[in-house]
């Protein structure tokens, strides 16, 4: 069989892989700890569950609209007005199926052959391949820990030229936890106003804030760069709602009639009953989310110490979302039983197999340095893990 063309530009998810593989050694009796999945650990909240629940009771099973029903858009748009101070209508707001989901849609519609698309590295994992299967180009621009894994206006006006489509920004990021505050927003904000490109802000863990930072997105600067950003958003990790599938953007009214346009074309709308689960999400009692920002907390201290205590290991302590990134590039050219460790990938394959703990090597994320673990798990799990991760990595010849 011969496939497009397209199949062949992408990977599969590594960190949806890397979880798959620890369930399946789990279900071959391994005891393994798994730091791979994205998806927070605790359960949604009954309030939501259960406006799921009466949807269901009330038969609201039909179709609903494509771009999602007005009760979630008017939830969506009041959630912009209290958290961000942005103001948005109906027509400037499409609901998918997750915020991955959003972003295939708008990749879609706004990228055409030969466009680049400018991504930070590290980088969540899916954005070169959602651009490459629109057929544009990843331009990947490099950051520095010592810059907090955030790119500067010079950096970032360098890598733009004539065939620069979009920025994408993703602050808390996924994997490294760096968040841009408002006075270096409002520095890219210049560059991007000035050089008329989209800027696609993935804004998913904005929530999920520490010691006090105060959370701004890019459209919030100013009227002028808000005109040009598409701001993607959703329910999945601040509502523990992983599996629910809703996600939404905001942004100028063409662009989210296009995403709309290609949404029919390929789910049709989002799940009736999470669409109404999602509306009491967003306007119901908030509080699970500083309970669990509060946990998240805890944990996050706990991991980010013990790594820091490893005898030549480097951790980063984040500001937002619920991953660290450790450098541990000073393990490579060690070995085990005459094996050489020359990469994440191989460290982390070392780790699975001889203690048993499941990480997501960092080449998968644009740097190879690294290796992304989620604390989105159990703190009785987490200080076994590192145990563990600390015992492998003495053991390292």
């Amino acid at each position: 069989m011969k496939f497009a063309k397209r199949v062949e530009r992408i990977k599969p998810s590594p960190t949806l892989a890397i979880t798959a593989k620890a369930n399946a050694l789990r279900m071959e009796g391994r005891d393994i700890i798994s730091f791979g999945a994205g998806e927070p650990d605790f359960d949604t909240p009954v309030h939501i569950k259960e406006a799921a629940v009466s949807a269901i009771q009330a038969g609201f099973t039909k179709y609903t609209p494509v771009g999602g029903i007005d009760e979630l858009k008017d939830a969506i748009i009041e959630k912009f007005r209290r958290d961000n101070g942005l103001a948005y209508k109906r027509s400037e707001i499409v609901v998918s199926c997750g915020a991955k989901h959003v972003l295939y849609n708008l990749a879609q519609a706004l990228f055409d052959e030969g466009d680049e698309v400018i991504i930070p590295a590290p980088y969540w994992v899916s954005y070169p391949d959602i651009v490459l299967l629109s057929g544009a180009v990843p331009s990947i621009l490099e950051t520095r820990g010592t810059d907090g894994f955030k790119i500067t206006p010079d950096q970032l006006e360098r890598v733009i030229n004539t065939r620069t489509k979009a920025l994408v920004l993703n602050s808390p990021s996924n994997p490294t936890g760096s968040t841009y505050t408002f006075a270096e927003l409002e520095a890219l904000a210049e560059v991007i106003v000035r050089k008329n490109i989209l800027v696609i802000s993935d804004e998913i863990y904005e929530k999920i804030v520490y010691d006090g930072f105060s959370f701004s997105g890019i459209a919030m600067v100013n009227e002028d760069v808000k005109k040009l950003s598409i701001v993607v958003n959703g329910v999945s990790k601040s509502y523990a709602m992983t599996g629910w599938r809703i996600g939404y953007a905001a942004g100028p009214g063409d662009i989210i009639s296009a995403m709309t346009k290609i949404q029919s074309q390929n789910t049709s709308n989002p799940a009736s009953i999470s669409q109404k689960a999602a509306v009491e999400a967003l306007n119901g009692d908030q509080s699970i989310i500083i309970e669990m920002v509060e946990e998240f907390r805890k944990r996050r201290n706990y991991i980010v110490d013990a790594f820091n205590c490893m005898a030549g290991i480097q951790c980063m302590n984040p500001e937002g979302s619920f991953y660290v990134f450790p450098d541990m590039s000073s393990l490579y050219g060690k070995n085990y039983d005459g094996t050489i460790i020359t990469g994440s990938a191989s460290l982390a394959e070392y780790l699975l197999d001889s203690a048993n703990v499941a990480v997501v090597p960092g080449v998968a994320f644009g740097s190879d340095d690294h290796i992304r673990l989620s604390y989105a798990t159990s703190m009785k799990n987490i200080r076994e893990g590192i145990t563990r991760i600390e015992t492998a990595v003495k053991n390292l010849g």
